[in-house]
């Protein structure tokens, strides 16, 4: 950018966002930050520190010299995100709420109250780079420089006006030159450790803080050949390719196949909703935890439109390398399929699967169901 702009910054109180002000106000723009509350159910918790990052991000702008608002939007998170994060999962499906949040919350109502605070443009910490493509004259999603912070993953629902009014300082950085700016310049968060809980709920013991909201339905936990094993607390609490807290660890089976082994770990593979069973496999690699095509719905593009179909490559989950893929069947009302050169390890619905060329991120779609 070489005009300067009104930039309202999403001050989380982490170092990314903190970084983020300090470049742009360094360019010359016009700075002003918000700090974003969304979640008021137990903000008195351990595990909520919506207060202590409210501390730390008005320290931040102390220190840039911008002003800061506290703004609250969680009556627009608990209707648009939480709401429906507890229908997928009651649903027997696996949500990622950080891509619903970034979609209706962060380039949404954050988006909307900047605009009628004069904003020309928001940013925010997000590692990924926005480009406009000189022929065509649409924006672009690019993955950040850093390819282990790259989250272009969880930023693929944006669209063409969010992504023309948004920028995105820190994803032309790595990570470690982001923390070095924070202690060159004297930020007090600078070695303040990076947040990996839920989008705005934060980090807790996940099986406890659903059984707040969602009914248990204990069922039987069986293996591919209905041997009961032990007892599942509800399908809801347990995801595909899940090997921990299933409370059957004593239980082994000689010969399991595929040379697992007698000790071989047991991981969840299927949730059958119609009898209430949770299925376990013996066994990494599974037949039964690997997949070779996806079926995907509610598609979002950021072009506006799907891609052509033909060979792409895609993440079925955010942790993981690019997989060579075809893109087929894309069509109108949000639907598309996806075929893997290569295996995919628990493709599970109700996660994203997100398309690439390259380094731009195409859009994706909900994973629906596999095989």
């Amino acid at each position: 950018m070489n005009s300067k702009h009104r930039v309202v910054v999403g001050l989380s109180g982490g170092v990314d966002s903190a970084v983020t002000a300090h470049l742009l106000k360094k360019q010359g723009h016009e700075v002003v930050g918000i700090f974003m509350k969304n979640w008021e159910d137990d903000d008195d918790s351990e595990y909520c520190s919506s207060n202590i990052d409210f501390v730390d991000a008005a320290a931040v702008a102390d220190v840039i010299g911008i002003e800061i608002e506290h703004v609250n939007f969680a009556a627009d998170y608990r209707d648009r995100v939480f709401a429906e994060f507890l229908r997928e999962y009651q649903a027997g499906r696996t949500p990622n709420p950080d891509v619903l949040c970034n979609a209706e919350i962060k380039f949404k109502a954050f988006l909307d109250h900047a605009m009628r605070l004069g904003a020309e443009k928001i940013a925010t910490g997000h590692y990924a780079r926005v480009r406009q493509n000189a022929a065509t004259g649409l924006f672009e999603l690019l993955k950040g420089l850093d390819p282990s912070k790259d989250q272009s993953y969880f930023l693929h629902r944006l669209n063409q006006a969010q992504l023309s009014k948004t920028l995105f300082p820190v994803g032309e950085l790595h990570k470690t030159e982001v923390r070095r700016i924070a202690e060159e310049i004297g930020l007090p968060n600078a070695k303040k450790k990076d947040s990996t809980g839920i989008c705005f709920i934060g980090e807790r013991p996940f099986r406890e803080f659903l059984n707040r909201y969602i009914q248990k339905e204990p069922g039987f936990i069986k293996d591919e050949r209905g041997r009961v094993l032990g007892r599942h607390q509800g399908l809801s609490f347990y995801t595909l390719g899940q090997r921990q807290g299933l409370g059957i660890g004593g239980v082994k089976e000689k010969g399991a196949q595929r040379g697992a082994g007698e000790h071989a770990p047991w991981f969840v593979a299927r949730k059958e909703l119609d009898t209430n069973t949770l299925r376990v496999v013996q066994g990494h690699d599974h037949p039964w935890l690997l997949s070779h095509t996806l079926q995907a719905a509610d598609a979002s593009w950021v072009a506006g439109h799907p891609p052509a179909a033909g060979a792409l490559a895609a993440k079925s989950r955010y942790r993981q390398q690019d997989a060579a893929c075809t893109l087929a069947d894309a069509d109108a009302e949000g639907r598309f399929a996806l075929h893997f050169a290569e295996a995919q390890w628990a493709v599970t619905p109700g996660q994203s699967a997100v398309l690439y060329d390259g380094e731009v991120c195409l859009g994706g779609g909900v994973i629906s169901a596999c095989a």
